[in-house]
């Protein structure tokens, strides 16, 4: 249940900062206005109380983890409301990001 919990928590910390980030993007380089400037930063204070809740209590190994859902999570927004395509290097570097992420956090640890 912790994986899942853990998994879920990284899922929602980059719906928050890859959102807070693309909506700021929006207000500020399409020209949308403040009030997307202001719910892209809303977001991203949301993102930042998100981290926290994940099971482990090590600031660095968190966020060196979310760095992994960071780039993965990134190309696929990017895919879902810009019409980006990834070429096969982005997915192959996406695919090692997340592997980094198994690595960095559900690598069994002793001590």
């Amino acid at each position: 249940m912790t994986v899942t919990r853990s998994l879920t928590l990284f899922v929602l910390a980059a719906i928050a900062e890859i959102g807070g980030a693309w909506l700021i993007w929006q207000g500020v380089r399409e020209h949308r206005g403040w009030v997307w400037i202001g719910a892209g930063v809303i977001a991203l204070g949301l993102y930042g109380f998100v981290a926290t809740l994940q099971p482990d209590s090590n600031f660095g190994r968190i966020l060196a983890a979310y760095g992994g859902v960071f780039v993965a999570g990134s190309l696929a927004w990017g895919m879902i409301l810009d019409g980006f395509r990834p070429d096969r290097y982005d997915v192959i570097g996406a695919l090692i990001c997340l592997v980094g992420v198994g690595v960095i956090m559900y690598s069994p640890r002793t001590g």
